[in-house]
């Protein structure tokens, strides 16, 4: 997914005291950051987990023994357990590509989260951490990756960095970071879960077939967040119909949160209008864009009624679209009328808009104000105040400094990644998906998802290992507290199924 380049200016900020043991490692001056280790507790449902941190440099190496790269990590480890080999561990990381693991490490993972509004939007500066009784700790040790480039991780040679920057050298480091993690922790019989959000379910679908076929390490579960297989679902380019299909449902649901579906429409749920959707885009919606030309205009006609009803447009704005509104278009045009955009990322969030004829959106208002400043401040003070972090690099929460990334595994198509994820499956039957969905995600829209599982081609009896859940927020549905609590609930779920 294309990343969107923040300069993000993080500022620090006052947390609440939050004690490390004080026979904690000292951190080490400079740019390389040897591990430290500090320990903590935190309360989940009501039990008290005593738990290591650990942060640091992990060096990646050639094989005759000189550095290739340092990458940042953070792993959390539940403390008196007898035999670690019984205790599930997973790596997470974000996606961008471009972006920190930030996002789902201060956000649903980790034992201390952002504090936000139950709504998912931000309180105002000064932000500050709280423990995350959401925290998935209880279930699984958890090691936040930053892949090279992205957080403290670098190349070490900055000048050939671009080797990192592709989808397989992409694979080839974190495959190589976590078979590094795993030998020098001695985690190798443990229970391996990935987790990946957003270009991260695309890393993390690579790797499952990846880490099978180059180490030999079969992996119990990946959980993949937003997730974006097929590439083709969300690019709107001349010549490729099938965004306009996959974004319809989600389109749906948006003008159903904004109330501007037609009134016998807006009384249903939002399930129930979004089936019906999807029976729409998948059916009479496809076939008209097929035709294209060929549709007479009583078709026309009847199919810019439908869209209409589906999508809050006016009908006028539907026949000028060509059948087609855009996505950054739609997020422009559903509340013009109020001077106001809605959120790429999640659109229940609105904005105003300085250019009220403006055809494309102005800013994503779910990314700013919403979560770019308090997840930038929070980690730069948790990392230094909490976890004893000493560096003078600066952590790069999202960053364009990976681009281009090379796709060129994928020249002259898309990417399309549920191949991978569809060997891998078929060489370990006992891998198991999970895949979460934001129903107001305009990002990695659920259609889009749902379209790429059902042309994945997994076999009948193998198709019980994939399941989906959703939710009434976006693209980070666990900003929402609603959702976040529902995560926890359903991942306990899923890690404990056999």
């Amino acid at each position: 997914m294309p990343v969107v380049l923040l300069l993000l200016l993080a500022s620090l900020c006052t947390l609440p005291t939050y004690a490390a043991d004080s026979a904690s490692t000292a951190p080490t001056k400079g740019i390389f950051q040897q591990p430290v280790t500090t320990k903590h507790s935190v309360t989940i449902n009501g039990s008290k987990i005593d738990y290591e941190a650990t942060a640091g440099h992990l060096t990646l190496l050639k094989e005759d023994g000189s550095p290739r790269a340092k990458v940042f990590f953070i792993a959390y480890t539940k403390t008196g357990v007898t035999d670690p080999s019984t205790r599930p561990l997973t790596f997470s990381f974000n996606g961008g590509p471009g972006s920190s693991s930030v996002w789902l490490h201060l956000g649903v993972l980790g034992p201390r989260r952002v504090l936000m509004n139950d709504d998912g939007t931000t309180l105002p500066p000064p932000y500050k951490l709280v423990d995350n009784d959401q925290s998935w700790l209880d279930m699984t040790d958890l090691v936040f990756i930053d892949p090279v480039s992205t957080g403290y991780s670098r190349a070490n040679d900055e000048k050939d960095a671009h080797q990192f920057h592709g989808y397989h050298q992409d694979l080839e480091s974190v495959g190589e970071f976590i078979r590094r993690w795993m030998s020098d922790n001695k985690r190798w019989s443990s229970p391996k879960f990935l987790i990946g959000e957003s270009y991260g379910t695309t890393r993390a679908s690579g790797l499952s077939q990846h880490l099978q076929s180059r180490y030999g390490m079969y992996l119990n579960g990946v959980i993949l967040v937003s997730s974006v297989l097929n590439f083709q679902t969300i690019d709107f380019k001349d010549g490729n119909d099938l965004p306009f299909a996959t974004f319809l449902p989600t389109y749906t649901a948006l003008a159903w949160y904004h109330k501007k579906l037609p009134t016998d429409l807006q009384s249903q749920s939002l399930q129930s209008v979004t089936d019906q959707a999807r029976a729409f885009a998948m059916g009479d919606y496809s076939l008209a864009l097929m035709k294209g030309s060929l549709l007479t205009d009583a078709e026309r006609a009847s199919m810019v009624d439908r869209i209409a009803r589906f999508t809050g447009l006016s009908k006028d704005y539907v026949e000028r679209s060509d059948l087609r509104p855009v996505i950054f278009r739609y997020c422009q045009e559903l509340l013009r009328d109020k001077g106001l955009v809605i959120g790429r990322f999640d659109g229940r969030y609105t904005g105003t808009i300085s250019d009220l004829l403006g055809e494309s959106m102005e800013r994503d208002p779910s990314h700013h104000p919403t979560i770019a400043g308090c997840f930038s401040t929070c980690i730069n003070d948790y990392l230094a105040r909490e976890l004893n972090v000493s560096t003078t690099l600066p952590y790069e929460v999202l960053t364009g400094r990976v681009h281009p990334w090379d796709f060129s595994n994928a020249t002259n198509e898309y990417l399309n990644v549920a191949p991978s994820l569809l060997e891998a499956i078929q060489m370990n039957p006992a891998l198991r998906v999970w895949v979460l969905n934001g129903y107001y995600d305009l990002a990695t829209p659920f259609g889009g998802t749902e379209y790429t599982f059902n042309h994945m081609g997994l076999p009948a009896s193998l198709r019980s290992n994939i399941s989906m859940s959703y939710y009434p927020a976006g693209h980070m549905m666990y900003l929402l507290k609603e959702s976040l609590v529902q995560m926890k609930k359903d991942a306990a779920g899923f890690y404990q199924a056999k």
